[in-house]
């Protein structure tokens, strides 16, 4: 039975603008104006964060799931239907 893949990500800088996460050796900025959800939340509910694939995050104290590939590019995932 193959082991479970665990990939650590961590919270390195929070400002009033984003948090820098590092993922392995990329460092993404994460803007709270393109993730609003992110804005009011504690440092220990942003901290939380799990990444159990390469894709995707997950931070459980806020129930949030995210794409690796939305941060690196938020405009090809907007907030808003255009329908």
């Amino acid at each position: 039975m193959p082991g479970t893949i665990t990939l650590e990500a961590e919270v390195t800088n929070i400002s009033k603008h984003c948090f820098w996460l590092l993922l392995g050796n990329e460092e993404l900025a994460v803007s709270f104006n393109d993730f609003p959800w992110f804005k009011n939340a504690t440092v220990e509910q942003l901290t939380d964060i799990q990444w159990p694939s390469a894709d995707h995050l997950y931070w459980p104290k806020l129930d949030i799931d995210l794409s690796v590939q939305s941060i690196r590019n938020p405009a090809a995932f907007p907030l808003v239907s255009k329908t």
